[in-house]
């Protein structure tokens, strides 16, 4: 009697020193592996894919915890916050993959159809009447910010000329890097003479011409020509016969070169009268074909900055002394 009991004690021994964790006798696997488990030496966690099995679907994040994004993943369509270049907390437009032949930069304009180009207020041109710079947020439907356009025009030019100066606006993408620049020539500003009428170039990349904005002569109406980089006529754009921006819109419309259809437009919205009277930041929508050419979305861009310079520019107080309202 003794003999067994020592014999049943023995084999519990075994028993509880095999498998601490699970109380199962030697020969027996545990039914869960223990706490502590990490795996033999070498073991990187779950296999790749088998022999025979396919691969993985297009978008198939792989094994991870639920809601956590895998490295190395593209992730479309969420906002980008504090890239070099932008104002802190302002979203930008993340890169979608660039169209066949689309120049380095103009893949954002391949998916909106929508553009509000807000322009900054300057502090010291408020208070002093001393012309600066002028900086603009390029943004889409959603509020994300699409570019940032700075004017690059000394200190003379823009005092002596005014509205009417040269300038060169260039234009930077969320990486800081310029990818569009607009070129404006001095012109005559006086529609009696239509010999020397007002142009802007678009570049895209930088030095490399994509279009034209040509003033049209009219004698009442605002009209301009929209040209691609060979100089060819691809679309027109006409104004209304009294460009006045009091308590409300103006539209600038984008037509077929018949003038029959009208593809887009280009808005200059109101912004209430305190911003209207004492500043010349103005605020611009534009319109166009989600299908456009990228290269002619910029061109677009680019007709909405030299209207703003021709038109509205110039502060309420200023506009009334000249005339123009």
């Amino acid at each position: 009697m003794t003999r067994t009991v020592l014999i049943m004690d023995k084999q519990n021994t075994q028993m509880n020193a095999s498998h601490p964790e699970t109380n199962l006798p030697v020969g027996y696997p545990p039914q869960y592996p223990p706490t502590a488990f990490q795996g033999p030496p070498g073991y990187n966690g779950y296999p790749g894919p088998q022999v025979g099995y396919p691969p993985p679907p297009t978008g198939h994040s792989g094994p991870g915890p639920a809601g956590f994004p895998v490295p190395n993943q593209p992730m479309y369509n969420q906002p980008v916050y504090n890239q070099p270049g932008g104002a802190a907390g302002i979203p930008w437009m993340p890169a979608p993959p660039p169209p066949l032949n689309c120049p380095p930069g103009l893949e954002y304009l391949s998916q909106i159809d929508q553009i509000l180009i807000h322009q900054q207020i300057e502090l010291l041109e408020v208070l002093t009447g001393f012309e600066t710079n002028n900086k603009y947020e390029i943004k889409n439907s959603f509020g994300q910010r699409v570019y940032f356009a700075a004017e690059d025009t000394d200190c003379c030019t823009r005092n002596c000329c005014g509205p009417s100066r040269p300038f060169t606006l260039r234009i930077i993408d969320n990486m800081g890097q310029e990818v569009i620049t607009l070129e404006r020539p001095l012109r005559c500003s006086s529609c009696c003479c239509p010999c020397c009428l007002q142009e802007i170039e678009i570049q895209a990349p930088p030095g490399v011409p994509v279009g034209y904005v040509i003033q049209t002569w009219h004698p009442c109406l605002p009209k301009f020509t929209i040209q691609n980089e060979k100089r060819e006529d691809v679309l027109k754009i006409s104004g209304p016969c009294v460009v006045c921006s009091c308590c409300g819109d103006v539209d600038f419309e984008i037509k077929s070169l018949d003038e029959q259809c009208v593809v887009g437009k280009i808005s200059k919205h109101w912004t209430g009268i305190l911003r209207e009277a004492f500043t010349d930041a103005d605020n611009f929508g534009i319109q166009f074909p989600l299908d456009l050419d990228v290269k002619m979305k910029a061109v677009m861009i680019g007709a909405c900055f030299l209207i703003d310079f021709m038109f509205f520019e110039s502060t309420g107080s200023q506009e009334q002394k000249s005339g123009v309202w």
